[in-house]
């Protein structure tokens, strides 16, 4: 095979010994902690040795170098195999691996980003693929650099359909920087994985979605090192044959051993035994260095060029505003890629895309994939990401989203046609839940813009905002309300209707604002008045902002969504209050499954529309008055 060198013995030998250290360690960890997967750990020793040591270009000092090959261990739970590799580099300590799971250690059971070396938390099965998407497609296209990519999955998230999505992307934008290693050892948590050990079936499978797929033993360190070092010319799958527990006799290829650590008798006979099949050797082995050719990338100064150029009174729909606030800001910051899913006319990402298709990545209808190469893309502070479609498509990829908050990642998510508001499409297409799921993210920043000013200014500080950003975006057109020159900040809210006379604080985001300022200039002419606050940002809620001026009118707060009553803007505002006295707080939001219909009708029919809210202030008025 051509440009392949075989290893010589004294490299066959120092490779193997790596693989019984990793055993050890990894038993030795998973004991110590009373928890963990060493039979999973087992099974790949070999590949892991001969990747870190024979395979992957990296400087082991340097581990988020941008050079540096990547890796993500899509088998989280195989995590004491990857300590146990950075042990061996000289990176981290034999004696960390001791401290496994406990609560001061970094070492916790499925790789978090507190480790320099761990670019994205992998556990949840089947993401890691996707994620690898995202780092070769940038290493490719964007850098166009040396650096490869490796994944390691395990047998049974193969029946994962996030899996094959990503196996669909890297062939079709022929990412022959990625190599896909799977571990078929044949057994998962409670029962055989569905193929077991038909690796030619694996085999075909790949083959049929557009990849090189080559079958070896994934205990032989030489049959690695070959499949390894294949020219590529597409995506590579190494399917490795391997045995679940691999060393440890009790365990071998036997159920009921899955996420169990050994007991510590056991585990030293085990650790005995291993280490007698340790031989000396002289070589020792060193990852080769990377080559040095990614460009340096600083993602300090993303900021737009100018203000917003929108009129007073002008209309025009946030989801396109969106599209052209990521054109200008993609104009001036090389580094702003935007990502969708076969929905850039409806979110109106086309607008980027026929302005700067270099930077554009259509990831067609597979939404978990969407997210995870998203991730991939941000990684490593390589690009700054959009990623837009349907909003109610986003909790298909929730996960996904949940896992990118827990990677730290900095990923802006758009969903597009929310609400009621989405009309004739129908109750399958409205997103009525989409807050409420961003809201429970520990990380998450939500923007809801209610005209074209807010929503370029929520691209521009999504842009710079640390986490997981989500921007809801409206279909119908509205009017402009805001100057191009207003100030906006991440947590702070805006008054937009108020009168020293104002009984009623009205607080309502996107679409409703605009029915609420119909609604308080209706009451106007019956003498009531009413103060209209936008949040802008759902999360973090400018909660001073709400609580004084509700104050000023006399503890009445009225909150509106387009969103069902549960976890949305009503259930923010309602925490804020929690240890507050002297407020009544009244709520309009969707009550149940909605149907097909106009907008306007649609708003009308479940209770916030003008006239509802108009009707709402009333008997709040109305009540008050009585208990008088």
């Amino acid at each position: 095979m051509e440009d392949y060198h075989k290893p010589d013995q004294q490299t066959v030998q120092a490779l193997r010994n790596i693989a019984y250290r990793l055993r050890i360690n990894s038993i030795k960890a998973t004991t110590a902690a009373g928890s963990g997967h060493p039979t999973s750990c087992c099974s790949v020793a070999e590949i892991m040795s001969v990747l870190f040591f024979h395979t992957m270009k990296y400087r082991p000092e340097d581990p988020r170098n941008f050079n540096n090959d990547r890796f993500i261990l899509s088998k989280g739970h195989a995590a004491p195999a990857l300590y146990s590799m950075w042990v061996e580099t000289g990176f981290l300590k034999e004696s960390d691996l001791l401290n496994l799971c406990q609560v001061d250690s970094t070492l916790e059971g499925h790789p978090t980003p507190r480790q320099q070396f761990v670019d994205v938390a992998t556990g949840s099965l089947g993401q890691g693929l996707g994620v690898a998407c995202g780092m070769a497609y940038t290493g490719k296209y964007f850098d166009k650099s040396s650096y490869r990519v490796y994944c390691l999955l395990g047998d049974g998230e193969m029946s994962e359909g996030s899996v094959w999505e990503a196996m669909s992307f890297a062939s079709y934008y022929q990412l022959d920087n990625l190599v896909a290693i799977m571990d078929v050892n044949r057994l998962g948590q409670s029962d055989p994985a569905p193929l077991q050990h038909h690796v030619e079936k694996y085999q075909k499978r790949c083959e049929a979605f557009g990849w090189h797929a080559i079958i070896v033993d994934g205990h032989s360190v030489e049959e690695l090192c070959k499949a390894l070092s294949q020219p590529r010319h597409q995506p590579t799958a190494i399917i490795a044959k391997t045995i679940k527990g691999k060393g440890i006799p009790a365990a071998e290829d036997k159920l009921g051993w899955h996420a169990k650590a050994l007991p510590k008798d056991m585990a030293e006979m085990v650790m005995k035994d291993l280490q007698s099949r340790i031989m000396n050797t002289s070589k020792h082995l060193y990852p080769p260095a990377p080559i040095e050719d990614s460009p340096p990338v600083s993602l300090r100064n993303i900021r737009m060029p100018s203000a917003p150029n929108y009129k007073p009174g002008e209309k025009i729909a946030t989801r396109k505003a969106y599209g052209m606030a990521l054109a200008k800001l993609g104009r001036y910051n090389e580094r702003v890629v935007v990502l969708d899913g076969d929905t850039n006319n409806l979110t109106c990402s086309e607008i980027f895309k026929n302005e700067h298709p270099n930077r554009f990545v259509e990831c067609y209808i597979a939404q978990q994939n969407m997210v995870s190469v998203a991730m991939g893309c941000a990684a490593r502070e390589r690009n700054v990401v959009f990623a837009s479609t349907l909003a109610s498509f986003f909790t298909r990829a929730y996960d996904q989203i949940r896992m990118a908050a827990i990677s730290e990642s900095n990923l802006n998510l758009c969903g597009s046609h929310c609400g009621l508001s989405t009309g004739e499409e129908g109750p399958s297409l409205m997103a009525l839940e989409d807050m409420a799921m961003f809201r429970a993210l520990p990380t998450a920043t939500i923007f809801y813009p209610s005209d074209g000013v807010t929503t370029e200014k929520a691209v521009e500080l999504a842009a710079t905002t640390k986490g997981v950003c989500y921007i809801r975006t409206s279909r119908q057109d509205n009017a402009i309300i805001y100057n191009s020159n207003e100030d906006f900040h991440v947590g702070q809210a805006k008054v937009v209707f108020q009168s020293k006379e104002d009984q009623v604080t009205v607080v309502a985001a996107g679409v409703i604002v605009h029915e609420a300022l119909a609604a308080a200039e209706h009451l106007k002419k019956e003498r009531i008045s009413v103060r209209v606050i936008d949040p802008f940002t759902i999360k973090p809620l400018d909660a001073k902002t709400i609580i004084d001026h509700a104050r000023a009118t006399r503890g009445r707060i009225l909150t509106v969504e387009d969103h069902y009553y549960e976890g949305g803007l009503g259930e923010a505002v309602s925490s804020t209050m929690v240890n507050e006295s002297g407020f009544t707080l009244h709520r309009l939001a969707v009550s149940h499954v909605p149907r097909s219909g106009k907008p306007h009708e649609l708003l009308k029919i479940y209770g916030i529309d003008r006239d509802a809210i108009a009707q709402a202030i009333r008997k709040m008025l109305s009540s008050s008055a009585n208990a008088k």
